[in-house]
């Protein structure tokens, strides 16, 4: 019997080791694994370079205090305001603590321009933006806050797509807007260039900040640096996590001059946040996602597997309903129920994961090879013809 706590549904699988695309079971089995700890791993497992990086630096220093600088947290948030929208970055250890930064910088900024009553956050319905009080508030889900209560105040909600109800959602104490580029875990949803482009022009018409959550689509997962960037706009904050780690817990929020202003010392502290050996692996993860032609490769592989997904719908319309996504976020939309059909693709050793909407979550690492893209579309196929 487990003394772990019962709050997660556990596949009934443990893993000996990891390599690339692939997992490797205390069994002996070998998985294609295209969840990578949910669009974490973003080099895969045990990637020569970052294991170098991570072993080099365990020999140094591993942490310390933020009472003191730590170069490199200097060299990453140089790298990352050099290479965004950003002049400023704060380091974190998770998505869930970027996203709840986000809020408090938004809420900072108007509290230090002397309107303390713009302090509401305006997020989609049914939304993900981590699993901490006021993350789950944010994300306006009646399953993710039942039992959570009393109800954290601060935030509204507006319908996915609806526009209407986004205008009448803005009032006087809104503060910010927060989305994700591409919903994640809402069936991977990803807001169209124009509908950002507006966002950004209803914030500044507002008076308002505009808030990106890239945790899971951002560091190269959509095929650019940054999801939003297929628009052409910019934020003014956004929390990050997952891929900038490569499988190392590490979070950030980026922020504009404008807003950090108002982050003066003792607004925000975080014991590991920004802890060299994280920095370390931050650095290293930049390395190969900002090579020359590597997101590119991203775009160009992604364009193969979507084509050859949409080959599959169209073989079994009465199974897929829809492929979405952008990059290597892609999701396979069924018509009924996804855990069947997981299921499936698990005894045929490709592991993915589930999201809204009966969303079927396939995330590879960014270096993903043709060859494994190929296997995956295989074994799609074949359970495709076997599924009833």
């Amino acid at each position: 019997m487990s003394s772990l706590a019962n709050n997660y549904r556990r596949r009934k699988i443990s893993f000996r080791k990891g390599k690339g695309s692939f997992l490797y079971s205390t069994k002996g089995i070998k998985y294609l694994d295209f969840i990578q700890g949910i669009a974490v791993n973003s080099l895969g497992h045990s990637n020569n370079y970052l294991n170098k990086a991570l072993h080099g630096q365990s020999k140094k220093v591993w942490h310390v205090s933020n009472a003191f600088e730590i170069p490199e947290g200097e060299r990453l948030a140089k790298r990352l305001t050099k290479n965004t929208f950003a002049d400023y970055v704060i380091f974190q250890n998770s998505g869930a603590e970027a996203t709840e930064l986000a809020i408090k910088v938004a809420r900072k900024f108007f509290y230090t321009k002397k309107k303390p009553h713009k302090n509401r956050i305006l997020c989609v319905k049914n939304s993900f933006h981590g699993r901490t009080l006021a993350a789950i508030h944010a994300s306006g889900s009646k399953k993710m806050t039942e039992g959570f209560g009393p109800k954290i105040p601060g935030f509204d909600h507006f319908i996915f797509g609806n526009h209407r109800s986004l205008r009448k959602s803005i009032t006087k104490k809104t503060a910010a807007i927060m989305v994700e580029p591409i919903l994640g875990e809402g069936g991977i949803k990803v807001i169209p260039k124009w509908c950002l482009k507006g966002l950004r022009k209803l914030c500044d018409q507002k008076k308002i900040l505009l808030i990106c959550d890239e945790v899971q689509c951002g560091i190269g997962r959509s095929g650019k640096f940054f999801a939003f960037e297929y628009s052409g706009i910019k934020p003014d904050i956004v929390p990050i996590a997952k891929g900038i780690g490569g499988g190392f817990p590490l979070g950030a929020v980026l922020m504009n001059k404008k807003v950090a202003t108002g982050m003066t010392p003792g607004t925000h502290g975080s014991t590991f946040g920004g802890n060299p050996l994280a920095m370390r692996i931050g650095n290293a993860v930049l390395d190969k996602i900002m090579k020359k032609k590597f997101l590119k490769n991203i775009q160009k592989i992604s364009k193969y597997f979507l084509n050859e997904l949409n080959k599959i719908k169209n073989d079994h319309p009465d199974i897929i309903k829809e492929i979405r996504g952008l990059g290597l976020l892609i999701g396979i939309q069924l018509f009924n129920d996804q855990a069947k059909f997981i299921k499936k693709l698990e005894k045929n050793k490709l592991l993915t994961i589930k999201a809204a909407d009966n969303v079927i979550r396939i995330l590879p690492p960014l270096n993903v090879k043709k060859a494994e893209i190929d296997i995956s579309i295989k074994i799609i196929r074949k359970v495709c013809k076997e599924y009833k």
